[in-house]
């Protein structure tokens, strides 16, 4: 994380990071981007930085929607290059509201009724998707309550469509992989699914008296590809039949 466009030293943080780490740096995070503008100059000078240091691989970028005025551009943000994630700062948004929208939206379950907030969310998301971009759910902040992280995390990616969401304490990482994954019946029948389909050369078929066709294959492909990156194991046969034999 670098610091924001306003700040005097932002440049000087890229070179230290790009210097040092460029070749193995995983993302840049672009704190409190006031619109689009902001978020493109700091990726134009992350890119010469690049080119000053020999730096050939793309190096992705993640921008935190703070302000008004940034979630107003957040489609625009979404489009530019480099751009992989865009997470919602959410304590920094409601405090940009100057009151507007009281403290307890700051927390949960207040961020998931205050309406502002809420349209953010969502806001956010829907660009992300838009764009093929990742769209990263904001923290809990009541770090030893995993009853509030759990129901957090899975209204997060179940209700508002997030895929991933920030963590702010090691004690929350497992609970929030468990809500992002889909449970063990959505997986059973993804596999029945998309068996079933692949027998089929992918016309169409017929499974517990649905039809099913391409357009659900992709949203059941997509839930065994999240078993995989959550790490729940699936049978070796399928495995094998659906990603070839290194993946089993």
């Amino acid at each position: 994380r670098i610091h924001d466009v306003t700040h005097s030293h932002w440049r000087e943080d890229l070179q230290i990071i790009i210097g040092h780490a460029g070749r193995r740096v995983a993302y840049i995070v672009l704190p409190k981007v006031a619109n689009a503008d902001d978020a493109l100059t700091q990726i134009v000078a992350l890119d010469e930085v690049r080119a000053l240091y020999d730096i050939e691989r793309e190096i992705p970028v993640h921008v935190l929607i703070e302000t008004p005025g940034a979630l107003h551009e957040v489609w625009q943000i979404a489009a530019l290059p480099h751009v992989e994630s865009i997470d919602f700062g959410l304590m920094d948004f409601v405090s940009a509201h100057h009151g507007a929208i009281p403290g307890s939206a700051m927390r949960s379950p207040g961020q998931f009724s205050h309406p502002l907030v809420v349209r953010a969310k969502l806001e956010i998301a829907a660009a992300c998707h838009a764009y093929g971009k990742t769209p990263s759910h904001c923290v809990v902040p009541e770090f030893k309550d995993q009853k509030a992280l759990l129901a957090a995390a899975e209204r997060a990616c179940r209700e508002l469509g997030y895929t991933r969401m920030w963590s702010i304490h090691p004690a929350q990482i497992r609970t929030i992989v468990d809500a992002f994954s889909p449970t063990a019946a959505e997986v059973d029948q993804a596999i029945e699914i998309i068996t079933a389909a692949q027998a089929g050369a992918w016309a169409p078929i017929r499974h517990d008296d649905r039809l099913h066709d391409r357009a659900s294959y992709r949203y059941f492909w997509q839930v065994i590809v999240r078993a995989r990156r959550t790490g729940q194991p699936l049978p070796a046969e399928v495995a094998t039949a659906l990603f070839g034999p290194s993946h089993a």
